[in-house]
């Protein structure tokens, strides 16, 4: 019965995704052959296709730069893809109200079609071109956060990021203002809260001048992080080695004492694309601390945050990304409705522990931020 829920979820997804393209590949054409009645249909079908069919194909077994190409294409096909929709779905509900108001005669003149046709692909790459330039900058978001305990005195600065996503499009270009980024908050620790890799390291084009990267980020008593859900597979063991080089601690449902003033739990994701192997989440994190002393402040790194429920008044802190807030409007409104906190700083009571989400400091897929923005955090315990 699950196989078969499988199958047809996965003809679900084809069909809905099959559709919508065939949607917006003939608003297009209706539109280009106002322009030009020379268009070939046959062609323009076949590379419809293969362009909308790039995202499916680029998860093939192929030649690693032949799989780098389609993925290019495919993850800036997903992006243009939604704005598309979206604006062709918006122009027919403003011709729809035309027609009502018979303002626009029916069926819809060709001139009509054509003019919303070239509206549509002109706003989409507008939004596209906006995307993928805010998806090259890094915004800087700081937090206070009270710790009840008194055994914690002084402050801490923790700095977090997630979701570097190394191997996705201009995910290594970016290290370069990320690490500098960082180093110029001062942090006592660098918190990773997972996603380091994206599903596959062999598609890291210069790991070598990342481990450097990583290797040059300033913390006083250094570097940690997760694994989160894109950070396993059939190369796990290659970036598990990769983090060792680059001088960053991998907390695998473990914990670590910071100068004797605090405890720093990290967390393995549930949903592992691939497995970790033999490693697999703790079901209960009082598990890992057996042997803490909780009149020490906690924090804890997870990188997905829908497990918030998990934690009780033993923990202060919990630090997490994965969401990316959507990264695409209007996505963002589906994070939000999936979990409790997609985003931002969360308590649900005075005695609750405090909730940290990011956005992430690069992207997943398309390599565009719409609505949403590439961060480094900064959080100051006081």
């Amino acid at each position: 019965m699950k196989r078969l829920g499988i199958v047809f979820f996965i003809i679900f997804v084809f069909s809905l995704y099959g559709g919508a393209n065939y949607y917006v590949g003939k608003k297009i054409y209706q539109g280009l052959s106002y322009f030009s009645r020379n268009i070939n249909v046959k062609i323009y079908t076949i590379v419809f296709a293969l362009i909308a069919l790039s995202v499916f194909i680029a998860t093939l077994p192929m030649p690693l730069e032949t799989k780098r190409i389609i993925s290019w294409v495919s993850y800036h096909w997903m992006g243009v893809f939604v704005y598309l929709l979206l604006f062709f779905l918006l122009s027919d509900l403003v011709l729809f109200l035309g027609k009502l108001l018979k303002i626009i005669t029916a069926p819809t003149p060709e001139n009509i079609a054509f003019y919303r046709s070239i509206a549509v692909i002109l706003l989409t790459a507008g939004v596209v071109g906006y995307g993928i330039y805010n998806a090259g900058q890094i915004k800087h978001t700081s937090y206070n956060i009270q710790i009840e305990k008194t055994s914690f005195e002084g402050e801490f600065k923790i700095v977090l990021i997630s979701d570097l996503h190394l191997g996705s499009i201009k995910s290594e270009k970016l290290l370069h203002d990320i690490v500098h980024g960082i180093n110029s908050l001062k942090p006592d620790i660098v918190c990773i809260a997972g996603d380091i890799f994206n599903d596959n390291y062999n598609l890291i084009r210069n790991p070598e001048r990342a481990e450097e990267f990583l290797r040059s980020i300033e913390a006083t008593y250094g570097v940690y992080a997760v694994l989160g859900n894109h950070d396993a597979g059939k190369t796990l063991d290659k970036m598990m080695e990769f983090l060792e080089k680059s001088n960053v601690k991998l907390l695998n449902d473990e914990y670590v004492v910071i100068d004797d003033r605090m405890v720093l739990v990290g967390r393995l994701d549930p949903s592992p694309i691939g497995g970790y192997g033999g490693l697999k989440r703790k079901s209960n994190i009082s598990d890992i601390l057996a042997s803490v002393d909780t009149n020490m402040p906690v924090i804890v790194i997870d990188h997905t945050p829908s497990n918030i429920q998990q934690y009780g008044r033993e923990i202060d802190l919990v630090l997490s990304g994965h969401t990316h807030k959507g990264q695409l409007f209007p996505f963002n409104f589906i994070t939000n409705a999936i979990f409790t906190v997609d985003y931002g700083h969360y308590q649900e009571d005075a005695s609750s522990p405090h909730f940290i989400v990011t956005s992430g400091v690069s992207t997943w897929g398309p390599p565009m931020r719409v609505g949403t923005n590439n961060e480094i955090v900064s959080i100051l315990l006081h």
